[in-house]
């Protein structure tokens, strides 16, 4: 396990939210601190990927606001922290993303987990991104399961309608 303090990519952050003690998991390494290193490295290495780099490169425009709004949203996420408000699903349906893009992103994301958090604590981060993610990718209509089309199945048109012809 790496303390924050010895991460390579640890920052101080003065705008550290409080969390009550009383939502906030056992986990030794699920805190606040530790979630702002692993935004901060993970976001890094996302900047600087050559496939999901240029997709968030060109949408944000300052990455130290991104940096800390994803912070409040995973403390939300996984400490119940409530100091996020916004529509994730609602801002990513304008990029252009497919599968590839959420692999690449979750392979960082699996990657980037264990070098900040301990075991247990990598775990449950790691299983809330890849149901976060599913559930991303079913909103955005690229999810894990082909479709009709993409199985070869051949579509029909609905009864009565002329498939030559559009409304």
């Amino acid at each position: 396990m790496t303390h924050v303090s010895d991460h390579a990519c640890a920052s101080p952050y003065p705008w550290h939210m409080t969390i009550s003690l009383q939502s906030r998991p056992t986990l030794a390494t699920l805190d606040e601190a530790h979630i702002a290193t692993l935004v901060d490295c993970f976001y890094d290495k996302v900047r600087a990927d050559d496939l999901i780099g240029p997709v968030f490169n060109a949408v944000v425009a300052d990455w130290d606001e991104h940096k800390r709004l994803l912070t409040r949203f995973w403390c939300s996420v996984a400490l119940r922290a409530g100091t996020y408000r916004g529509n994730p699903l609602g801002k990513h349906m304008p990029l252009s993303i497919g599968r590839e893009h959420f692999t690449r992103w979750l392979d960082l994301w699996h990657a980037t987990v264990p070098e900040i958090m301990d075991t247990d604590a990598a775990a449950v981060m790691l299983d809330y991104a890849d149901r976060i993610g599913q559930g991303m990718r079913m909103g955005l209509g690229i999810g894990d399961r082909p479709r009709g089309r993409e199985l070869g199945v051949p579509m029909y048109a609905a009864r009565g309608r002329d498939p030559t012809t559009s409304d």
